[in-house]
């Protein structure tokens, strides 16, 4: 799939994920709002027929056609034309919420004009279950001299309580952009990964090109009878042919561990390690001139424990990766420095380059597999992405820690942080 059809399916994606979700909210407020409605409605018609039945009680006229004010979204007063017994007040307002299915939370209190203050009454539960908090001092409403309040404090959680349908579909709609926002996902690691495979097989290409090509010559001249009073040639060329077989070698071997970490068919053949003498023998067996005759390898080894309960094989296979990958990305003399120090019941090794950095967004992505980072031309620096992530493989496999400390144009510090118990500071298993 092209970057550009990649591209407008994603935008066309969020733009309808988007428009569902404001079209969803829109319908969601609209209920909400006509269930409030609805709700108030009801409570003007029960609170009215309370008034009533009062002046009923009390043998008198309404004070008010129409008595009911609602002060606040969820506080109500209702204008009565004489005292209020708490007791008569209560029973009819359970009998009229009864009565009209208004299943809601709610609290009153009585205005007494003797002391100019509400006279908490009572918290009357839908579900029986009292609440921890109540609001004990419900405002005061200076236009009545006899009335009573009601203040619903669940309003909300009551209307939301009615939009069931609407929750569920709002529900199912979250699961469907759920799942679309993962579909999406999908296409996007897809594209990604299709895109690190060209790579890889362009860089495999690249790296199998040259010595498949060296081969072919060096197999030609060999093969040429005049050459063949030539003893020392045919030995340089010989020495070719098995230099480039082993580079190749080296090659394919890098491909097939990858292969197995993944399938998680290697084992790990533990020992006691000198990690001291496995660095001075990877700085030994490394052909730097080869690489750059101006560069340099130190080596501080200052850990006064320096064993280590480790594969060798993989041990040295991450040393020399790392050593590797300093020099490959270093400047024209490049300068890289093992050391080793303890510190409390770890051992520290950092592996330090002089090299041209990595950025910080590149550094949570070194060490994945395939991945290089961007240094101009694609083949400019030999590799297939998959040193580093083999050493971040090998560390995990042994229960270690690595850590990347770099700047752009200051170098890099991969430190590995080896866990010592008393056994391996002794050296013994």
């Amino acid at each position: 799939m092209k970057s550009s059809t990649v591209r407008w399916v994603v935008a066309l994606g969020v733009v309808s994920i988007i428009g569902i979700i404001a079209i969803q909210i829109y319908w969601v407020q609209k209920a909400f709002d006509s269930a409030e409605r609805q709700l108030n409605q009801t409570l003007y018609i029960a609170l009215r027929n309370v008034a009533e039945r009062l002046a009923q009680y009390n043998q008198m006229e309404m004070a008010d056609p129409s008595p009911v004010s609602r002060l606040s979204s969820n506080y109500y007063v209702v204008n009565v034309n004489s005292s209020i017994d708490a007791s008569v007040l209560e029973f009819y307002l359970r009998s009229e919420f009864g009565r009209l299915n208004i299943h809601a939370d709610y609290e009153y209190a009585i205005y007494d004009c003797a002391s100019d203050q509400m006279v908490y009454g009572n918290y009357i539960s839908a579900s029986e279950k009292q609440p921890s908090v109540r609001t004990v001092n419900l405002p005061k409403c200076t236009q009545y001299t006899y009335y009573f309040g009601l203040l619903l404090p669940n309003k909300s959680n009551y209307l939301v309580s009615k939009l069931d349908i609407w929750m569920l579909t709002s529900v199912i709609l979250l699961i469907v952009i759920v799942f679309f926002g993962y579909s999406l996902f999908v296409i996007l690691r897809q594209k990604q990964l299709s895109e690190i495979q060209r790579d890889f097989i362009n860089n495999m290409t690249h790296e199998f090109k040259t010595p498949i090509a060296t081969i072919a010559i060096s197999a030609e001249v060999i093969g040429q009878p005049v050459n063949w009073a030539n003893p020392q040639r045919m030995s340089s060329y010989a020495a070719i042919i098995r230099e480039e077989n082993s580079r190749l070698n080296k090659q394919v071997e890098k491909v097939l561990q990858m292969a197995r970490i993944e399938k998680e068919e290697f084992r790990l053949n533990r020992e006691m390690v000198d990690l001291h003498a496995l660095i001075e023998q990877v700085i030994r067996n490394f052909d730097l001139p080869g690489r750059n005759s101006q560069g340099r390898i130190e080596a501080r080894l200052e850990a006064m424990t320096p064993w280590v309960y480790a594969d060798q094989l993989h041990l040295t296979n991450i040393l020399f990766n790392l050593l590797d990958n300093a020099v490959k990305y270093a400047d024209a003399a490049p300068l890289v420095c093992f050391r080793t120090s303890n510190q409390g019941k770890d051992l520290l090794l950092s592996v330090s380059d002089n090299g041209c950095g990595i950025g910080r967004v590149h550094q949570k992505r070194v060490f994945d597999k395939f991945y290089r980072v961007p240094s101009g031309d694609v083949h400019n620096v030999k590799g297939f992405g998959l040193g580093l992530y083999y050493v971040r493989n090998i560390v995990k496999a042994h229960d270690w820690k690595i850590l990347l400390s770099s700047e752009p144009g200051e170098g890099s510090v991969f430190t590995l942080v080896i866990p010592q118990n008393k056994t391996t500071w002794h050296g013994k298993t």
